[in-house]
């Protein structure tokens, strides 16, 4: 006997226990079935534990089954798959999160916003499973651009002292050498307002209003400020606006650029 899995014209996926004797397949039990994959990870789990269970008198007979695989059994029976959690994320990029000192904003959605983008970038609808699924948060893709008009009017500021002082410390108090580059950021749209304007595309998109992003890094890549143009603002006019607003912001002084 075997536990297989079946992809149902539903698209649901049956998890089952078959017997193959002479040749023929015959379902034993259905443990059940479910669209989501770690669902149906934990029905086939669930599947190997009863076939383990019913193998035959030999095993029963001298008590092979332990107690620690009753209590995996108990503990797989009732277990749902909103009950499992990922901490790894957390455990990682969260404690790198509260060590760089980006703790100083308080929002807890901020925290959680960017572990998620580091663990699992994509769109804001994804990124909204995500956290449901794996970290049991609740929040919606509404909340998530409510939060980012707040974080680029109340909290862009700190965050960017913020990455800046890490990369101070971390380059030994000083800063005498940056990097810049520019990127071009476009929008699904074809209207244009007083920033986004259709200019050369570094993505090809010719046809669609953009931004420019002038994006300036110490050494080994460390950030230390960013600044944001209108997408038909030529390449070479955007370095020394960029430079010296964040020498004026952060005091940087006269790096060698």
């Amino acid at each position: 006997m075997f536990v297989r899995r079946k992809t149902n014209k539903s698209g649901t996926v049956s998890v089952q226990i078959i017997d193959k004797s002479h040749g023929k397949y015959r379902v034993v039990q259905t443990i059940g079935s479910a669209r989501d994959p770690d669902e149906v990870e934990r029905l086939v789990q669930r599947g190997k534990l009863l076939l383990r269970d019913n193998l035959g008198a030999q095993q029963r007979l001298f008590g092979l089954k332990t107690k620690e695989d009753h209590a995996i059994e108990n503990f797989l029976r009732d277990l749902k798959n909103a009950q499992i959690h990922t901490i790894g994320p957390e455990l990682i990029f969260g404690t790198l999160f509260d060590c760089i000192g980006f703790k100083a904003i308080e929002d807890e959605l901020f925290r959680h916003l960017v572990v998620a983008r580091l663990a699992y970038p994509a769109s804001k609808l994804k990124t909204v499973d995500y956290l449901y699924r794996y970290r049991g948060i609740c929040t919606s893709a509404d909340a998530i651009y409510r939060f980012l008009d707040t974080l680029n009017e109340q909290h862009k500021e700190i965050v960017e002292r913020v990455a800046c002082e890490h990369t101070r410390r971390t380059l030994g108090g000083t800063i005498s050498v940056v990097f810049y580059d520019l990127t071009t950021l476009y929008f699904e749209t074809e209207d244009e307002d007083d920033l986004r304007k259709i200019g050369f595309s570094k993505d090809g998109k010719f046809q669609q209003p953009q931004i420019v992003l002038g994006l300036l890094v110490g050494k080994q890549g460390f950030p230390i400020g960013y600044d944001i143009f209108q997408g038909n603002t030529f390449e070479g006019h955007t370095l020394l606006p960029t430079l010296h607003n964040i020498q004026q912001k952060h005091s940087l002084g006269k790096p060698t650029v």
